[in-house]
């Protein structure tokens, strides 16, 4: 998450030139301000993706009862090959980051996204959950085109919807609570005890009860979360909706240690940041997959650790998918804003460029652990072979939009 105005624990004047110049195109006159230009304004088409990245990468190419939806999915002659980088040189508008490993996404549907836009939309004036400002960045950030990459496989329609109202209502809490739109570290810890109880009900004396609703109808995150595990009960399993419950209190959690470090002005260790980053990352997105593509994987079998882990290790890399392809946004705004780049360049005296460089390098090795050890467990079970096929899809479909969707993200000028 960001949070306006973070003074850290930094490099030296001489280090943030550097963490700073870093991020231009080319030299700028005298008196020019040293940042990147905000990303252009969304246009009325979405973008898609290209044909020649139109190929599907399931781990494990999953086998056995329930996995034909998945399997229709492979491309003729897939395999486990792992995708040269990009080519050289410096990279366009929309293109991935030259060097991050990631397979591709299977194609959205336009008339998919269109219409799981237009629910999401309708559903979001409802609430009343943006105010008019709002408009912009609603369009901009394409939910719809951002949940039918991430869940190619889903059992229908309405499926999608739900996958979108609860992305929605995350960033609604993640936004208004704790960045841009009046969030703050302080008093944090309160504001997210109250939005996971629009989740996680409280049952109370009947008076005390009736304060709590009148409380969440009051406020605009709280009524997106509400509605949104609403709708979510409606689809899964009540094992699948405690799930998500769970790993939503993982994620404020995140938020609550994050906010700690910007209220003490601290940067932390490379470590201590990566473990901040299982907990403040996309896990309720990921591990409703099996719920959207209509199934359940059990409770038996996702409380393995190997399953755990794999989870863990998707969740990660599309995480720091995340810090890699927001961080020019993110530096234009707030030079000493948390992310993985700026920790190892404060930890290991580099210069931005290079501990971005090193930033690829990590998230390509949890990725590549990720695809590995989902290998291993496809060929074990197929159910478990269904959930991490939806699992990569997830990650990379979610590549596919961070690095297409230019109206929230632009590449460093590091290549």
């Amino acid at each position: 998450m960001s949070l306006p105005s973070r003074v850290f624990a930094a490099p030296t004047t001489h280090e943030m030139t550097d963490l700073v110049s870093g991020l231009r195109s080319d030299p700028a006159p005298p008196g020019e301000q040293d940042l990147p230009a905000p990303p252009p304004e969304p246009t009325a088409a979405w973008p898609t993706p290209s044909v020649e990245r139109a190929t599907a990468w399931l781990p494990g190419g999953p086998t056995g009862l329930g996995t034909s939806a998945a399997r229709a999915l492979l491309p003729p002659g897939a395999g486990h090959s792992r995708p040269t980088p990009p080519p050289g040189g410096r990279p366009r508008a929309g293109d991935p980051i030259p060097g991050l490993y990631c397979p591709p996404a299977v194609p959205a549907d336009p008339a998919k996204i269109a219409e799981v836009d237009r629910r999401l939309e309708a559903w979001a004036r409802e609430l009343d959950l943006f105010p008019p400002e709002w408009a912009g960045d609603f369009a901009g950030f394409q939910v719809g085109r951002a949940v039918v990459l991430q869940h190619p496989a889903a059992a229908d329609l309405e499926r999608l919807v739900v996958a979108g109202k609860l992305l929605v209502a995350e960033n609604v809490v993640d936004d208004c609570y704790c960045e841009d739109y009046g969030g703050s570290p302080i008093g944090l810890g309160s504001r997210l005890v109250i939005a996971q109880s629009a989740l996680d009900p409280v049952h109370t004396a009947d008076g005390y009860q009736q304060q709590w609703h009148e409380g969440l109808d009051a406020d605009a995150p709280l009524r997106s979360y509400a509605g949104a595990v609403r709708a979510f009960r409606d689809i899964a399993t009540p094992s699948q909706v405690t799930r998500f419950i769970h790993d939503a209190a993982r994620l404020h959690l995140g938020y609550l240690g994050e906010a700690a470090w910007a209220q003490t002005r601290t940067t932390p260790p490379v470590w201590q940041y990566l473990v901040m980053r299982q907990f403040n990352n996309f896990r309720p997105c990921l591990s409703i997959v099996d719920a959207v593509d209509g199934y359940e994987l059990p409770e038996p079998f996702y409380s393995r650790p190997e399953v755990q882990r794999v989870t863990a290790l998707a969740c990660n890399a599309t995480t720091l998918v995340n810090d890699l392809y927001s961080f020019t946004k993110e530096m234009a705004i707030d030079e000493y804003h948390l992310n993985l780049p700026t920790v190892i360049a404060a930890e290991e005296g580099r210069g931005l460029k290079d501990a971005y460089l090193k930033a690829i390098d990590i998230h390509n090795e949890i990725m590549h652990a990720f695809e590995d050890e989902s290998l291993v467990l496809a060929a074990e079970n197929p159910v478990v072979a269904r959930y991490t096929t939806g699992l990569a899809a997830w990650v990379a479909g979610n590549h596919e939009w961070h690095h297409t969707n230019t109206y929230r993200y632009s590449l460093p000028n590091y290549w």
